[in-house]
C-alpha cells in the first residue's frame, strides 16, 4: 500500500509540473477563447474531483483517508487541474471560466454563493505548493552545503591528527 500512495504521489506531482508548465505556456500565446476553454474544462475537472472527494470524506466519516486510491486519483486530478491557478488568479476572466467548471460539474457542491471562497482556496493551496518546493530546494541546497563543510572539516581533522600526532613523537 505505501508504494501505492508513494506511486500516485509521484504522478501527482509530475502532472502538477506538468499542468503547470503548459498552462504558463499555453495561456501567454494562446486566445482568450482557448483560455476560457482551457478554464472550463480545468474547472469542471476540478469539480468533479472536489465531488468525489466530498462524497468518500462524508463516507468515511467526515474524515480524509489518504489511504484511499480514490482519495489519491482525485487528489491528482485536483491538484493537476488547479496549477493554472497559479497564473492566472489574477485574470478575471479565467477565474469565471473556471468557477463556472466547478458549478456545472459538482453538482450542486460548489455553487455561485461559495465558489468564490473555493477558487481562493485552490489559489492558495498551489501557492503554498510552490511555497514547499522552494523550501525543499532550499533545504536540500543547505544540506548538500553542509555535508560539503562536513567533508572539508573531515579533512582538516585528518590533517591536524597527523601534525598534532607528530608533536607527541618529540615528546
Amino acid at each position: 500500500m505505501k508504494k501505492c500512495i508513494f506511486f500516485a504521489v509521484a504522478m501527482m506531482i509530475m502532472i502538477a509540473c506538468g499542468f503547470q508548465r503548459n498552462s504558463a505556456t499555453g495561456t501567454s500565446s494562446s486566445s482568450t477563447t482557448d483560455t476560457q476553454v482551457t478554464a472550463t474544462s480545468a474547472g469542471q475537472n476540478v469539480g468533479n474531483a472536489l465531488l468525489g472527494l466530498y462524497t468518500q470524506y462524508k463516507a468515511d466519516g467526515n474524515k480524509y483517508d489518504y489511504q484511499n486510491m480514490n482519495n489519491i486519483l482525485n487528489t491528482v486530478t485536483l491538484v493537476g487541474n488547479c496549477a493554472g491557478l497559479k497564473n492566472n488568479y489574477k485574470d478575471k476572466t479565467y477565474l469565471s471560466e473556471f468557477g463556472q467548471g466547478m458549478i456545472t460539474s459538482s453538482l450542486g457542491l460548489v455553487t455561485q454563493d461559495n465558489v468564490e471562497r473555493v477558487t481562493d482556496s485552490l489559489v492558495d493551496m498551489m501557492k503554498n505548493n510552490e511555497k514547499v518546493q522552494d523550501s525543499k530546494t532550499k533545504a536540500q541546497e543547505t544540506a548538500s552545503t553542509a555535508a560539503s563543510y562536513a567533508n572539508t572539516a573531515a579533512q582538516y581533522a585528518g590533517a591536524l591528527s597527523a601534525i598534532l600526532g607528530a608533536f607527541s613523537q618529540n615528546e
